[in-house]
């Protein structure tokens, strides 16, 4: 599977949406057009072979990082325009 053309800001911004607790992968796909397993490749790509573990330990069946808590609002990082 190959990743989309992204931008280096792009990549840090999915990457800082991954680490952030109550951010879904359905917001990296709403916003960037991002399945889950491709999130996870990138993550494997971009980050150290110890801190992608780190991060899949820490996501791994975690709750708040499948699907919106209340479909009518979503989290929306002061980062975002």
């Amino acid at each position: 599977m190959i990743i989309k053309e992204l931008s280096s800001a792009e990549v840090d911004r999915i990457i800082e949406m991954a680490w952030e607790d109550r951010t879904p992968f359905e917001a990296i796909d709403f916003q960037f057009n991002l399945k889950e397993k491709e999130v996870i490749q990138l993550m494997r790509a971009s980050l150290k072979s110890s801190s992608f573990k780190m991060w899949r330990k820490r996501v791994s069946g975690r709750k708040l990082k499948h699907g919106f808590t209340d479909q009518k609002t979503r989290f929306k990082s002061p980062n975002q325009k």
